[in-house]
């Protein structure tokens, strides 16, 4: 780690064997996990907490103030798990009074140029592509998927194992299990490649399908489609989540299936 062309503020914490290559600026009140790797250029700022066998590619920043003209520079927080990686000229702001913290999970990818705002909570295994913008206070569920250049509404909340199509505009909250795509954003299927990648056997990717049909396809509007689901269903993990999702959802699901293109 004793890197001489890096700036390493004396009040940071950084395990013996992270490397730390040349250029990077690391300000205090930073921490970073053993086994984590730190390209050039990069800039790590306050509130800053890495975890172990991260990689961060050059020119990407981390912890950098929200842009929220209601900060009023109150101490908060950006926490990035284990084995998480950051790729080139991404940009992570840390949390505001609202949260105080800005979180993104285990197993990550984070590709380049996205940017994650204050307050985001992201779950494992998620994976935001190239030029991704997320506003504040977006909540992304485990192993989904959020394609590239997709624009994401503050206060949005995403499933787990959604996958959401290139160049979408995210406005309403996406369930989970699905696939999204199309303006406005509007269900296409569920994300059974990615279901079956992930161990779900056909039993229960049929299961799942089913709820979708209900919630989806068969012209039900929401409160019916959560009767049916709740009276003829039986009750599994899958859709009491979908359900719950539903119910607490605060800008509403996005739109159901739609032939139009």
């Amino acid at each position: 780690m004793n890197q001489p062309l890096a700036y390493v503020h004396p009040g940071a914490k950084i395990a013996t064997n992270v490397v730390i290559e040349p250029f990077t600026t690391i300000h205090n009140n930073v921490t970073v996990g053993e086994g984590t790797w730190i390209g050039s250029n990069v800039t790590i700022m306050e509130g800053a907490r890495i975890g172990k066998n991260c990689k961060i590619f050059p020119g990407a920043v981390i912890s950098a103030i929200p842009q929220d003209l209601k900060f009023e520079n109150e101490d908060s927080e950006v926490i990035i798990g284990d084995h998480t990686t950051i790729r080139e000229f991404v940009t992570i702001n840390r949390g505001t009074k609202a949260y105080g913290k800005t979180v993104i999970g285990n197993h990550c990818l984070i590709m380049a140029t996205a940017h994650v705002a204050h307050d985001c909570i992201i779950k494992d295994h998620v994976i935001i592509v190239n030029g991704v913008t997320l506003a504040g206070h977006v909540e992304i569920g485990e192993y989904a998927i959020i394609g590239g250049l997709a624009g994401v509404h503050q206060f949005i909340h995403i499933g787990k194992h959604a996958m959401i199509s290139g160049g979408s505009l995210v406005r309403k909250d996406v369930p989970p299990y699905v696939k999204a795509a199309k303006e406005p954003l509007s269900y296409i299927g569920i994300n059974s490649i990615g279901l079956r990648r992930r161990g779900f056997d056909p039993k229960k990717i049929n299961e799942i399908q089913n709820i979708y049909r209900i919630l989806f396809q068969k012209n039900n509007n929401t409160t019916q489609a959560m009767r049916i689901l709740e009276a003829e269903l039986d009750a599994t993990t899958e859709r009491d989540e979908v359900i719950t999702f539903i119910r607490e959802s605060q800008r509403g699901i996005m739109k159901g299936y739609t032939s139009n293109i």
